[in-house]
């Protein structure tokens, strides 16, 4: 039996050969402009999970494996490009009904605002569910969040959007857990210079992403899971956020006493401060200011961060890092809970431009198999800076 982080080598394909076996499945002649899109980025090199066309299916499990992959060397434009093609190839697949119910104003804020962690039977959410699509709609669907999130990224949202299958396997049919039972939404009309979003999620895995020329913001972004940790098809244990948990108790475990005494603010996790339903809110920072870390606690505190931060292509990932280490400074880490590795923990990451919060959950049994998560950036959720 084999065992998977998001960190670990294996089985990718690169990113053009992935979107030619979605388009040669869905047979749509956008497919043709999209590969060329990806061939004059030079962005060949980025890889994706051999199975991401076969992840359509409802029960496929999804390849978590990015360590040694080599990265893209486009640049936002090009990527955008990338975007609005995918996007219009999926679109051609709708039929009109189809785009009615999954076609959005661009002034709709309600429609940004309709998501939540809650599985289908505790929140009415609005666009094209997953489950009525078919397997040609889905795949082209894959193909756009192929095209706009970077490699880690989207090994990560199909990991974590698989367990909720686990999770259905596991309790049944009617909390309107599993793959099924999640939405896409496109609000605006793709467009490489006037703002668009698309939205997809479903049960504690949401991916809000506002294209706005080059610029693209991937928050408020819904990052949980539950189970944590599960065995897919293949009987390997896969743990969608476990490089994120290893490397937060690594962290805290690096501090000394005084660090830990200022960055550990309770002896038990508490719950999302700023997650769904809570747009527009901010918090005051608390805990331990990267300014009081060593070089290397900051650099590992970084590499934390860059797991949220790098949700987005190679482009969108280094321009908001780069937001990130300009206030490094003035960025906190919050920590509330035991600081044993595996334990139940909550942590916080606050800076002005961004909050990152990991929740366990107590419903369910163990909390630590259980997580809600949220990153936002309070300057620029939705693209807030790039309309204004």
């Amino acid at each position: 039996m084999g065992h998977s982080t998001l960190n670990q080598p294996g089985r990718d394909i690169t990113r053009r050969a992935s979107l030619k076996q979605v388009f040669a499945l869905t047979g749509v002649s956008a497919g043709a402009a999209l590969l060329n899109a990806c061939g004059s980025a030079g962005a060949t090199a980025t890889a994706v999970p051999p199975a991401a066309a076969s992840a359509a299916a409802p029960g496929a499990s999804a390849a978590t494996s990015t360590e040694g992959v080599p990265t893209t060397s486009s640049t936002s434009q090009n990527a955008t490009s990338t975007i609005v093609v995918a996007a219009n190839a999926f679109l051609a697949t709708l039929s009109d009904t189809e785009k009615k119910t999954g076609l959005f104003d661009w002034t709709d804020t309600a429609q940004k605002q309709r998501w939540s962690n809650f599985p289908a039977a505790g929140f009415k959410r609005a666009g094209l569910m997953w489950g009525n699509l078919s397997a040609t709609q889905q795949n082209a669907w894959l193909a756009v969040m192929q095209a706009l999130l970077s490699t880690e990224g989207y090994n990560r949202v199909m990991a974590e959007w698989s367990a909720d299958d686990a999770l259905l396997a596991q309790e049944g049919t009617g909390g309107g857990f599993g793959k099924n039972n999640y939405y896409i939404a496109l609000i605006g009309t793709p467009s490489e210079t006037d703002p668009w979003q698309w939205q997809w999620g479903g049960h504690h895995v949401t991916i809000n992403a506002t294209i706005v020329g080059s610029n693209i913001a991937l928050t408020p972004s819904f990052i949980g899971v539950q189970p944590a940790s599960y065995t897919d098809a293949n009987g390997t244990t896969v743990r969608p956020l476990g490089d994120i948990a290893d490397e937060a108790f690594a962290l805290v475990n690096s501090l000394d006493a005084t660090q830990q005494k200022t960055a550990v603010l309770g002896t038990k996790y508490i719950d999302l401060v700023l997650g769904p339903g809570q747009d527009g809110k901010t918090i005051q920072a608390e805990g331990l200011p990267a300014a009081q870390m060593t070089a290397d606690q900051q650099a590992a505190f970084l590499k934390l961060i860059g797991h949220y931060t790098g949700l987005g292509n190679d482009a969108t990932a280094a321009a908001r890092l780069a937001e990130i280490k300009s206030t490094l400074d003035q960025t906190y880490l919050a920590w509330y809970g035991p600081t044993t590795e595996g334990s139940a923990a909550y942590f916080r990451v606050s800076g002005p431009t961004i909050v990152i919060e990991y929740s366990p959950q107590q419903m369910g049994g163990d909390a630590a198999n259980h997580i809600h998560g949220i990153y936002r950036d309070p300057t620029n959720d939705y693209g807030a800076k790039y309309t204004q």
